[in-house]
């Protein structure tokens, strides 16, 4: 329970929006995302079986592996913006995965089982936790139930038994192996698990119309035609499956030390092990049980704060506004004629903030001097129209 009410903030949101693309999907097949036979130009061909996706029937290939933190390959030029979310990620919900962390031993171990057996990979199971933070009694304003919040329709056409007297979602094996069984429908058309969670969010068909609309099955290249909740539902899993993965270690120091290196190396783990002894010792503090899932240390948390390495002429052109509500990058580019590249630069954790993923009520925003003014002027107005893109994306 008090993971629910930590998670309020981003979990809840995310589960609600899950929730309705469940409907969705069981409401309107995908073969209606856009023009008719418009999949046909993606490579994607999506079949229905009673308004899901059904599973393609050619001879089934391995699955591609999970991306996390530090997999240059996979993220190209983006690799340094996961890493920095991932950072602040930890710093934010430090206290919620603490939490997660000690009560994870057994569900872990349940959902691994079931992965296993399916051969499908063992990352998967981080959504559960951004979906319900491992609470398995979990229900949504929207009717989701379950640690996987799925919804009753959706449930029963996944082999589960739902009624008043027997809700299997909120049974940690069968539902997971329901869940799994809908997570691969979706990897059957969507060929990458990215965009399976973000199918797995919005439902396949936003998906599908913003692969169509770039000609690209890039989660990257997509990512702004993607619902604004899709978006931070799909680098919430990221961070928290990279978290969880790979530094789990640094869950008891309430951050990751600012010289840590994402990408893999042979001696990452001993690096790790240094830090982390290095870092107690300077604390005073002691380190975990060792094998004890959810023992954690008492420790400051390591300044891990990165600092962006503006040019003078950028620091005599910049002021630093405070704003309590999100302002589209997209609204200001259009309206004030600000360079979103620019923007994006010089405010690199925004995401976090309009994402609903930030510690405070407030955002210091640095835009140009020679805007400030009419920004100002107009702010109520950019926060409207804001508001009304996010809910139209």
């Amino acid at each position: 329970m008090q993971c629910k009410v930590l998670l309020t903030s981003i979990f809840i949101t995310l589960s609600a929006a899950s929730a309705m693309a469940q409907q969705k999907i069981i409401a309107k097949p995908i073969a209606k995302a856009g023009k008719a036979d418009s999949s046909l130009s993606t490579g994607i061909k999506p079949k229905t079986t009673n308004g899901l996706l059904a599973a393609n029937t050619q001879e089934k290939l391995p699955y591609n592996h999970v991306p996390l933190a530090g997999e240059k390959a996979y993220f190209g030029e983006k690799d340094e913006y996961v890493n920095d979310f991932v950072r602040k990620y930890m710093e934010i919900h430090n206290r919620t995965l603490s939490s997660v962390q000690s009560n994870s031993a057994t569900p872990f171990s349940v959902m691994d089982n079931v992965l296993e057996q399916k051969k499908m990979p063992k990352e998967l199971k981080y959504l559960a936790v951004i979906e319900s933070a491992l609470n398995h009694k979990a229900v949504s304003h929207a009717g989701a139930v379950g640690p996987w919040q799925m919804m009753e329709t959706t449930a029963r056409m996944m082999g589960l038994t739902v009624n008043r007297k027997n809700d299997e979602r909120t049974d940690w094996n069968k539902s997971t192996a329901a869940a799994t069984k809908y997570l691969d429908l979706l990897y059957s058309q969507l060929n990458d698990w990215l965009l399976v969670v973000a199918a797995y969010n919005s439902g396949p068909t936003p998906v599908l119309r913003a692969i169509e609309k770039t000609g690209s099955h890039n989660f990257w290249d997509i990512k702004e035609y993607l619902p604004r909740e899709t978006q931070g539902h799909v680098l919430a899993f990221i961070a928290t499956a990279s978290i969880f993965e790979n530094l789990s270690k640094f869950i008891s120091l309430g951050s990751i030390p600012v010289d840590f290196k994402f990408s893999k190396d042979k001696d990452e783990e001993a690096a790790i092990k240094e830090m982390i002894a290095a870092t107690m010792a300077a604390n005073g503090t002691a380190p975990a049980t060792p094998g004890k899932p959810g023992t954690v240390a008492a420790t400051t948390p390591v300044p891990v704060k990165k600092v962006v390495a503006f040019t003078d002429d950028e620091l005599k052109n910049m002021n630093i506004l405070s704003i309590s509500q999100p302002i589209s990058f997209d609204v200001l580019a259009i309206e004030l004629g600000i360079d979103k590249k620019l923007m994006a630069r010089w405010n690199p954790d925004y995401d976090q903030f309009a994402f609903h993923n930030f510690a405070g009520g407030t955002y210091k925003l640095r835009i140009p001097k020679d805007k400030t003014d009419v920004f100002l002027q107009k702010k109520l107005y950019l926060t409207k129209k804001s508001a009304d893109f996010f809910a139209g994306k």
